[in-house]
């Protein structure tokens, strides 16, 4: 995709990041250099919000960290809260479909995890990624034998496996299941009668959702509530669920450790997120006089 080829940025309102792989490190560290530069966006009169696949307590420290006063929106929208994690709304999957999707899961061998409200459910209390989740998102599952009677008011439904072309299988096949008329491409937004969003929020993890649940909607809802023009909002991010985001704001960054896929749906490249990518997003081509006038191309040749 060419840069934005206009000799002047265009005006950011309010810049939505992506939290894992993008606005903490590898690490789940949020650096010095973020924090200021979060700090700087505030100075500047732009605001500042979140959307994660994470659940809403899993982004308490970066809430309290960063002192945010904007709607958090979890579950890649799922669940959109306010800074003291009191519910703004929830967008739950049809309890008809929610058996079916785990079964389809099951069938490519991957675990199954579930979310209901702002509870978390797995069948193995130390299996596949659920301790490194518990330290990312610092409270525990409960542990159950069977997700039959918690069909009903499930939020988001995950399938987590090491074997990432399982993972990228899977998705693909849960798209064509339960949203047929959507283009299956990586990261591609929601259309019409579709029944779930399915997308990858890590290589590991297949996140299905609410078809409004994804991350293009958060967008669309954040503009709403805040009454921010969408072409007035950037965001930043390095996952294929982090596509339908880009394709609905003014601005749109991609992390430098995403995909090249991801990458070539961005207007701009910024560093990996172990080399403070957010913290130079923010200065180059939010608050930088001369951000449009820097290219993707000019930028990766820098990293």
């Amino acid at each position: 995709m060419n840069p934005v080829s206009s000799p002047k940025s265009p005006k950011i309102s309010l810049l939505l990041a992506d939290v894992d792989g993008t606005l903490v490190t590898k690490q789940k560290i949020l650096t010095d250099r973020a924090r200021a530069a979060v700090q700087n966006l505030h100075d500047a009169g732009i605001r500042f919000a979140i959307t994660s696949g994470r659940p809403p307590l899993g982004m308490k420290t970066i809430v309290e960290a960063l002192k945010l006063t904007e709607p958090i929106a979890a579950f890649n929208g799922g669940l959109f809260v306010n800074p003291d994690f009191s519910t703004i709304e929830e967008n739950v999957l049809p309890t008809a479909i929610v058996r079916e999707v785990i079964q389809t899961i099951a069938a490519h061998h991957l675990d199954v995890w579930i979310y209901r409200g702002k509870d978390w459910f797995v069948h193995e209390r130390h299996g596949s990624h659920v301790d490194r989740e518990e330290w990312t998102v610092k409270f525990s599952p409960t542990v159950v034998s069977s997700y039959d009677d918690l069909l009903d008011n499930v939020v988001k439904i995950v399938g987590v496996s090491d074997d990432l072309n399982a993972v990228a299988k899977c998705e693909i096949d849960v798209r064509q299941a339960f949203s047929p008329h959507v283009h299956c491409q990586a990261g591609a937004s929601s259309g019409g009668g579709e029944q779930v969003s399915a997308a990858r929020s890590q290589p590991y993890y297949l996140d299905v959702t609410h078809p409004r649940a994804n991350k293009g909607a958060v967008v669309d809802r954040l503009s709403q509530l805040l009454g921010i023009s969408r072409q007035e909002i950037a965001t930043i991010g390095d996952m294929p669920n982090d596509v339908p985001m880009f394709e609905r704001s003014g601005l749109s960054i991609a992390m430098g450790n995403a995909s090249a896929e991801v990458q070539q749906q961005a207007q701009y490249v910024t560093t990996s997120y172990e080399e403070e990518g957010f913290a130079n997003a923010v200065e180059q081509f939010i608050l930088g006089s001369n951000a449009a006038d820097i290219s993707k191309n000019r930028l990766q040749s820098t990293v």
